[in-house]
C-alpha cells in the first residue's frame, strides 16, 4: 500500500525572524526525498515540525489525505533520526535491538564487522559506530515514514555505501525524507530533491540547480 504524508502552509518565526514560510513537502512510499540547504536554513526545524517536536506558528499535516492535529504522530506512522546521538550510552547492542524489535542477523548483512559488539555497551563504540546503530534502528522501524537528519555524520565511506543500500531497500515499504551535508550521496539515491533557501523551498533537478540557488559553486 502506498502512503503519503503531506505538510504545507508551514510558517515558523523566531523573534520576528522568518525561518520558514508557506512550505509544502510530500513524502511517499517508494520514494526518498532529499532536503538540502546551508546551515541555518531551517532543515532540522522542518523535520522537527513534521515529527511534532517543534510547534510552528502555522502548519497543516495530512496522512493519506486526512488531516492530523496530533502533536506527535505514533511510531508506527513516523520515526525520526535527530542530528545528534540519542540512544542511552548504558545500553548494550543486544538490548537496543531487543527494544527496537530489530533483527541483528539482518543488521549483520550490511555491517558484518559488528558481530563482535553484540554484548557491548554502545558507549564503547566510536561516534561513527554509534551512529550506524542509530540509523539502522530508526530506518528499519515498522513505520510508514522516516525522517533522517544527517545520517552520514561521522560515518566512514564504506559504511555510507551500506547505509545507502539500506535506504534503497527500506524505501519499498516507507517514505523517507533525508538531509545531509554530503549532498553527493543524497543525489545518488533520492527520487525528489528540494533545497531550502531564504525560508522557501525549491525543487531541484541537478547540480546546475544547486549552483543557481547558491548551494554549491
Amino acid at each position: 500500500m502506498k502512503n503519503i504524508l503531506e505538510i504545507d502552509s508551514v510558517i515558523l518565526e523566531f523573534s520576528e525572524k522568518h525561518i520558514l514560510h508557506d512550505i509544502y513537502l510530500k513524502i511517499e512510499t517508494g520514494n526518498v526525498t532529499a532536503l538540502l540547504g546551508r546551515n541555518g536554513s531551517g532543515k532540522s526545524c522542518l523535520m522537527k515540525i513534521i515529527f511534532g517536536k517543534l510547534m510552528p506558528q502555522e502548519k497543516s499535516l495530512r496522512i493519506n489525505g486526512k488531516y492530523s492535529n496530533k502533536k506527535h504522530l505514533p511510531i508506527h506512522i513516523l520515526t525520526y533520526l535527530p542530528q545528534f546521538n540519542f540512544i542511552p550510552k548504558s545500553l548494550t547492542i543486544k538490548r537496543i535491538f531487543k527494544d527496537y524489535k530489530n533483527d541483528f542477523e539482518d543488521f549483520l548483512l550490511f555491517f558484518p564487522e559488528f558481530e563482535r559488539y553484540y554484548q557491548t555497551k554502545i558507549a564503547r563504540l566510536s561516534g561513527g559506530e554509534q551512529r550506524i546503530i542509530e540509523v539502522y534502528s530508526i530506518l528499519v522501524s515498522r513505520s510508514k515514514f522516516c525522517l533522517l537528519d544527517e545520517p552520514f555524520s561521522q560515518i566512514m565511506p564504506l559504511h555510507i555505501d551500506s547505509i545507502k543500500e539500506l535506504i534503497i531497500r527500506e524505501k519499498e515499504n516507507k517514505g523517507i525524507l533525508i538531509t545531509d551535508h554530503l549532498y553527493e550521496h543524497i543525489m545518488d539515491i533520492c527520487n525528489h530533491k528540494y533545497i531550502l533557501k531564504d525560508g522557501a523551498i525549491h525543487l531541484i533537478k541537478n547540480n546546475d540547480d544547486l549552483k543557481l540557488l547558491g548551494y554549491i559553486r
